[in-house]
This record gives C-alpha cells, sequence and structure tokens, in this order.
C-alpha cells in the first residue's frame, strides 16, 4: 500500500508538447493551458511530469537502448516474431542508424519529461513542487545527455512560443545545468526514505548528482575519459552523506527481490528512487518485465522474446541469490506457494521450466511434445527446434498474481547498493580512500548476495560485481562505456569498427524539425 497517494490527471496533448519539434498538437496545447490558467494545478502537472518516465524506464526505450546494445541482454528475431525491421537486432549489434525507432522514441519520450516537469514551474508550485519537478527534469536531462551526447530544452521565449526551437546544451553546458539545479534544490526535497521513495528526495538527488560526477570525464570524452580526483571525491563525499543519513541498509541475505517486489514499497531497504505503479491508480507497464521474456505456456503466457547472454550468466555463482531463488512473497497466489513447490520464481530462468499449479514440467507450444527447456545458446536469428527455447531468460521483478490490470511493483530507479558500488569505483580511479575501503564497500554487498568475499578488487572485478547487483536495472551500457568495454566483441556482436557507437544518432526526425540539432559524427 502506497504511503502517499497522488492525484491522477492525464492531460490532452502533454505528450506531444516536448522539446523536440514545433507542431499544431504544440500551439493547441499551449492554448487550451493559456485559457484556463487560473484552474490549473502545479500538483497534478508534478503527476503528470512523473508519469512521463514511465515509457522510457519500465523495460522499454531509454531500457533497451542501455541493456539490449551490451552482452547483459538480447532481443533475438524468433523466426517471424520480433523481427520489427531489425529494429531490435540492431541495438544489440550496434548497427543502428538514425532512423531506427528506438532513436526517436526514445528521445520524444525524455524530450516529453524534460518539457513535462519545466511546465509545472510556470504554475506557481510550492517550493517542494518545484523542487520535485527540477528533479524530474534534470534526470530526464542526464539521460539525454548520455544516450545522444546533447540536451534540447525549451527555456525562455520557446516556453512560450513553440514555433521558436529549444536550445541545445552540449556536454559540458549540460553537466553545469543539470549540477546547478540539484545543488539548488536539495534543501526543498523531502527526506523520504525507501517507503516514499516514488517521491523525488534528497538523497535521489544526490545519487543523481553522483552519477554526473563519475561519468562526467565519459560524456566530455567518450573514447578516452578521464576521472579527475576532485569529481571522485565529490561521488565519495555523496555517498557518505547518503550512508549517514541512515535510511538505507544493503538488503538481508534471501531478501535481495524484496527491492523488486510489489510491495518493495514496504519492504525494501535499498530502494532511493522509484517510479510509482498502483493498481488502479496510476503507474507504468511493468508487466512488460514478465511478458518480453516468459514463454507462453508459462503462467502467466508472456511473449517468448528477450534473454541474456550464457556468458553473463556465467559471472554468477550457483549460492548467489542473485542468480535466482524461490521467493516467498504475499502476492504469489499460485500453487508454487500454496503447495510449497517451491520452484524458481525470480532471477534467471535456465533449463527445464515448471506449471506452476501442477508442478509437472512444461511443454513447448511447436512441437507441443518439446519439454520447454531455456537453452544456454541463442543466436540473434532463432529458428529450428530451439526457436522458443532458445536463451536465459531474466526475471526481476515478482509477478504480481494478486491483481489484475496494473502490477504494483515500483520501478526501481536508483538502490543504496549502487550507492557503494560507485563509492567504491571513486576510490579506486583515485579519490581519497585505500583499495582496501573499497574492497569492504564491495563486500558489505556480496556477503548478503551468498557469494564468498574478495580477497582483492580491481576496476575489473568491480565491473563484473555491478554486472551482478545490477542487471537489467538500464545501466550496463553506461558502466561498460565508462570502463572502455562497449565496443569490444561479445555474443552476437563483433568489435565495433567505428567509435561512433559511443553515442546515438540524433534522430532524423528530430534535426528536421530543430535546426539548432547537429548530427554526431559519424553517423
Amino acid at each position: 500500500m502506497k504511503l502517499r497517494s497522488l492525484i491522477y490527471i492525464t492531460i490532452a496533448g502533454s505528450v506531444v508538447a516536448g522539446t523536440f519539434s514545433c507542431t499544431k498538437l504544440n500551439e493547441e496545447f499551449k492554448g487550451e493551458l493559456e485559457e484556463g490558467t487560473s484552474n490549473v494545478e502545479p500538483g497534478a502537472l508534478l503527476v503528470t511530469a512523473y508519469n512521463s518516465l514511465n515509457t522510457p524506464y519500465q523495460q522499454e526505450q531509454r531500457w533497451v537502448m542501455q541493456e539490449v546494445s551490451t552482452d547483459a541482454a538480447m532481443a533475438p528475431t524468433r523466426g517471424g516474431d520480433w523481427d520489427d525491421n531489425g529494429m531490435h537486432r540492431a541495438i544489440h549489434l550496434h548497427t543502428w542508424n538514425a532512423d531506427n525507432g528506438y532513436m526517436n522514441n526514445t528521445f520524444v519520450s525524455l524530450g516529453t519529461t524534460i518539457y513535462n516537469a519545466g511546465n509545472v514551474l510556470r504554475y506557481k508550485p510550492s517550493a517542494q513542487q518545484a523542487a520535485e519537478a527540477r528533479f524530474i527534469r534534470a534526470l530526464a536531462m542526464f539521460d539525454m545527455l548520455d544516450l545522444y551526447g546533447v540536451v534540447p530544452i525549451r527555456e525562455g521565449a520557446s516556453v512560450e512560443d513553440f514555433r521558436i526551437p529549444p536550445d541545445v546544451l552540449q556536454p559540458q553546458a549540460a553537466i553545469d545545468y543539470i549540477v546547478k539545479e540539484l545543488n539548488e534544490i536539495i534543501s526543498s526535497l523531502p527526506a523520504n526514505g525507501p517507503r516514499e521513495a516514488y517521491v523525488a528526495n534528497k538523497n535521489a538527488a544526490k545519487v543523481l548528482l553522483m552519477k554526473i560526477y563519475l561519468n562526467k570525464g565519459t560524456f566530455l570524452n567518450r573514447q578516452a575519459p578521464s576521472f579527475a580526483a576532485e569529481d571522485m571525491n565529490q561521488v565519495i563525499s555523496l555517498a557518505k552523506e547518503i550512508t549517514a543519513s541512515g535510511a538505507y541498509t544493503v538488503s538481508a541475505a534471501g531478501k535481495y527481490f524484496d527491492n523488486f517486489a510489489p510491495d518493495n514499497d514496504v519492504k525494501s531497504t535499498e530502494n532511493i528512487y522509484t517510479l510509482f505503479n498502483k493498481n488502479g491508480e496510476r503507474g507504468g507497464n511493468v508487466d512488460r518485465t514478465w511478458n518480453t521474456i516468459a514463454h507462453y505456456n508459462m503462467n502467466p503466457g508472456g511473449w517468448n522474446g528477450w534473454c541474456t547472454l550464457s556468458d553473463y550468466y556465467d559471472k554468477f555463482t550457483d549460492s548467489d541469490e542473485r542468480r535466482g531463488i524461490y521467493y516467498d512473497y504475499p502476492a504469489d497466489t499460485t500453487s508454487n506457494k500454496s503447495k510449497g513447490y517451491h520452484r524458481q520464481n525470480v532471477g534467471f530462468f535456465a533449463g527445464q521450466q515448471y506449471n506452476w499449479t501442477t508442478n509437472r514440467p512444461l511443454m513447448a507450444r511447436n512441437p507441443a511434445n518439446a519439454p520447454l527447456v531455456f537453452t544456454r545458446e541463442v543466436t540473434i536469428r532463432t529458428s529450428g527446434a530451439t526457436l522458443e527455447t532458445a536463451g536465459i531468460r531474466p526475471m526481476k521483478y515478482a509477478f504480481d498474481y494478486a491483481v489484475t490490470g496494473q502490477r504494483n511493483n515500483d520501478w526501481v530507479v536508483f538502490r543504496y547498493s549502487d550507492v557503494l558500488l560507485m563509492q567504491a569505483e571513486a576510490i579506486l580511479r583515485g579519490g581519497t580512500g585505500a583499495p582496501g575501503d573499497a574492497l569492504a564497500l564491495v563486500n558489505s554487498i556480496r556477503t548478503k548476495r551468498g557469494v564468498s568475499s574478495f580477497t582483492t578488487i580491481t576496476l575489473d572485478t568491480l565491473l563484473d560485481e555491478r554486472a551482478r547487483e545490477l542487471y537489467w536495472e538500464g545501466w550496463r551500457r553506461q558502466d561498460l562505456i565508462r570502463f572502455g568495454k562497449f565496443l569490444l566483441a561479445w555474443q552476437e556482436k563483433a568489435a565495433d569498427a567505428d567509435p561512433k557507437t559511443l553515442v546515438y544518432p540524433i534522430p532524423s526526425q528530430q534535426i528536421a524539425v530543430n535546426p539548432n540539432l547537429k548530427q554526431n559524427t559519424g553517423y
């Protein structure tokens, strides 16, 4: 049960009134707001801004660009399914171009969020409402900078007149803007802990600052990033402030999946910022976390699509609870719980799958006499006998069987374990502290996950620990670029021939409507 219920309102046209184009719809939306200015409730506009993050984040647009482009995830074409003109394959193979649908859809969604958050500021919000809106805007700007290398934004005259194209911030200007915004709003944000993590808060702003300082050198030079000691010390200082708040602890042994459960707003001890989901009220499509990976004959049936790669799966040891366990949670209403079958229901699904009503082995759909055994082997174009079964399937958000419709799992954006891992990384990159301090931080997480402590720590072992701890949470691409690994070959993907892929192309549609946008080098 959510502790704070926010009023939901849908404002017609808000999804097109973004930073990205000049259209008749933009003008009509602006006119509607001006005509009813006295009736505009900033709190309702703020909820619209919050909701704008659902589509890019909740295993859709931004998520695909951050995960499917890496060794952690793949969306293979299965016969005639999941082809979509090669749109998904191109993301994994790094053969995308400026016309790929993910380029434009994500750009539009993030641009919409930037606009919707900024729009709150026009209607006399309270100090806290303004701070929350500015946090949402800063987060979307951070993602835009990370993915595309620039940030379009409407300010000044262009807010009032959509015939004026948005300004475009280059990397250093965008970094300066985001840092200034976050530092100005922290004092006006609430000090919420995990139970109201879906409201922008002080520690969420500090995590975003950490990510800015940690990735700053990468954003300025993706091929040869530098990590200034003063930036690393900012990361360390902010991490210590978050720890000192006393609001968070690393999940206890056996409780890792509490952070992603249908009632994670009640039981998580780690979640710092999440996206609100509540059945019958508001939220995004959390069902995609299940639908994209589940076979048609699983409970419930899914779309039998995405998977991970076996090399990624092999980073986990058998005892690592993050790899997969039977997770006992209230929203599990299946016989798997009530009859004590206790088949694995979260983590990486590999090998034979079982019916959670009868406890019998599941079979494939075509052919129906083939056991449903998810295989380690998978190709980016699958066919033949393993068409339905190729690929290990990750499932991080325990399915909410207790409701129909929108699931209640809040989507995790920032977690405390990420804070500790970033702090350890900053130490290893030259910030104040000794390697032993970084080692202790990493082991404070590992010991809770059922795996042995490291005796030494390097950047490479830290990157692998981030892979284990944060899998499918939307950070893998950013990590690989920062660690200099994104251009390397991995399963089903050759080494990149051109470093242009370290940043995505500006969508062709956006360049056509905004003369301030210039295409990224190489596209």
